[in-house]
This record gives structure tokens, C-alpha cells and sequence, in this order.
């Protein structure tokens, strides 16, 4: 397993927000204690903007460059373009990875990104690397690209993304409802499957088995996971019920279907994030 992870993602935002430096903080010292033959990587060298607008218009690129904040949810803090050019470095860098060698690897950075349209900041984040990633890996040469999402959030910007474009598959399963709004349509490139507040575990695992069926009956050449734990019973903005043990078992699926992969850190947001990611990460790995 490789861990990419840049510890300048921890030097901006709120302690007053979900979305905080501790997420990363308390996340990196635990992981390396619970997993010491891992290796970490600092992502190389930040991508330029002919790699950002695979996804991004280039007036959205201008606007992350100074303020005043987005929304209500996303600030406008200084360097944050290049705080979330770090996290889309580590994406691609992962994916590459993945395409050439077949190592599995996961990003810890911050801001997530799979709220971010191709023209608006939004829900923590500000630009969607796990879209950027999947089209980097379609002009790489992949040919059928998955992305599974399994944060309690939609993946809207991500859909809106990659929605329509060949050799793409967004496999979504969130709240709703519930923030963004969204993911309630199917369409040939994306698929969405609806949990509603405080669901039983076993009916969301049964969505969520329903939607890694549909990634696997595409058959990709490589799999993208915006990984989001806060679907996790104890997290603090959603109302959903899944414990650690449920996301082992999304790892385990992860590690038995043999794809290249990759995982992207998106939400979680209560004390026990280093648990679930270090149970989620530990099953892909077996």
C-alpha cells in the first residue's frame, strides 16, 4: 500500500468546521503506527492548468485564485488553489501508479473534491480530483474507467463531470435525502443508489453491493474511489448507521475484484476517521 500524503494539506482551514486539519493530523501519526510497512509518498510536482481543465473551466481556475468565499461551506482561504492542486496531484500521481504497476494507494489529503463542478467550488471542496484523475486515465490509454463512490454525500460534481463522456462509469451510493440534493437520476454513464436517514446497516450494505456490482459488471481497467467514511454511525453532519467493520468490508470487495485501484479521500468528519480509514485500507490490502 501506498500512502500519498503531503503535510502542507494541514496548514489551512477552521477548527471550527467539519472539514479540519485534524482530519489529516490525527489520520497520518495513527496509520503509520498501525501499518509501518507502508510506504508514503509526497505527491512530486503540482499539475499545471492544462491538466486541471480535463474537468475545470478556466474561469473557475481564475476564481480560486483570491476571494471572497464560495458558499457558505467553502471559504475562501489563502492558497487554496494550490492546497487543492496538491490534493489533485496526489490523484494523478496515484492513478498513474496504479496504470503502470498495479500498486494499490491511497491519497490522504484535504480539501476533498467530489463536489466540485467543472465551474463552481462547493460542499469543502474546490476542485474534483477524482474527475481530473479519471480523464487523465482515459488520455493514458485506459479505456474503461470506474468510479465508486461511497461517501454519505452524492458525488454531484463528479457526475456532472463525467456524465455523457465515453468509457466512464460513476457508481454512486449517498443519503437523500441529504446534502448536495442530488443523485436521484440514472443515466448510461451513471448510476445512483438512494439510502434514506438512518437506514438499518444491511439495507445501505445492500446498496452499496448493488453498486459494486455495477462497477464490476463494466469491467474497467482501473477503479477510482472517492472514499468518504462519514457514513459512519458516529459521524457528527450526516444520519447514517454503518460501523468500521462495514467499511473493512467495502476494502475486502476492493481487494478481491484484482482491478487496478485507487482511493481518494473524500469526507468523514467524527474522532474514530484514522479507524475506518485504517480498516478500510487494511482489508484492500490483504
Amino acid at each position: 500500500m501506498v500512502i500519498f500524503h503531503d503535510p502542507q494539506c494541514e496548514e489551512y482551514g477552521s477548527y471550527l468546521r467539519p472539514e479540519q486539519p485534524a482530519r489529516v493530523q490525527k489520520s497520518v501519526p495513527y496509520l503509520k503506527g498501525a501499518f509501518p510497512g507502508w510506504e508514503w509518498r509526497v505527491p512530486a510536482a503540482l499539475p499545471n492548468d492544462d491538466l486541471l481543465k480535463l474537468a475545470h473551466t478556466p474561469a473557475l481556475l481564475r476564481r480560486l485564485q483570491g476571494p471572497p468565499d464560495f458558499d457558505e461551506d467553502t471559504p475562501y482561504f489563502p492558497g487554496i488553489f494550490e492546497h487543492a492542486r496538491r490534493s489533485v496531484a496526489a490523484a494523478v500521481e496515484a492513478t498513474a501508479l496504479a496504470l503502470s504497476e498495479e500498486r494499490k494507494s491511497f491519497t490522504l489529503m484535504r480539501p476533498p473534491g467530489h463536489h466540485a463542478t467543472a465551474g463552481q467550488a462547493m460542499g469543502f471542496c474546490y476542485l474534483n480530483q477524482i474527475a481530473i484523475a479519471a480523464l487523465y486515465a482515459r488520455r493514458r490509454g485506459a479505456e474503461r474507467v470506474a468510479v465508486w463512490d461511497f461517501d454519505a454525500h452524492h458525488g454531484n460534481g463528479t457526475e456532472a463531470i463525467l456524465d455523457g463522456k465515453e468509457g466512464f462509469r460513476f457508481s454512486s451510493v449517498h443519503q437523500f435525502p441529504g446534502y448536495p440534493g442530488t443523485g436521484t437520476r440514472q443515466t448510461a454513464t451513471c448510476r445512483n443508489w438512494i439510502v434514506a436517514p438512518h437506514s438499518p446497516p444491511a439495507e445501505h450494505m445492500e446498496a452499496l453491493a448493488k453498486s459494486w456490482d455495477a462497477v464490476l459488471a463494466f469491467r474497467p481497467d482501473v477503479v477510482l474511489v472517492s472514499a468518504g467514511f462519514d457514513a459512519y454511525v458516529g459521524d457528527p453532519i450526516t444520519a447514517m448507521t454503518l460501523e468500521k467493520d462495514h467499511f473493512a468490508e467495502l476494502g475486502r470487495w476492493l481487494g478481491q475484484a484484482h482491478f487496478p485501484a485507487v482511493a481518494i479521500l473524500e469526507g468523514g468528519y467524527s474522532h474514530e476517521l484514522p479507524e475506518l480509514i485504517g480498516a478500510f485500507l487494511d482489508a484492500w490490502d490483504q
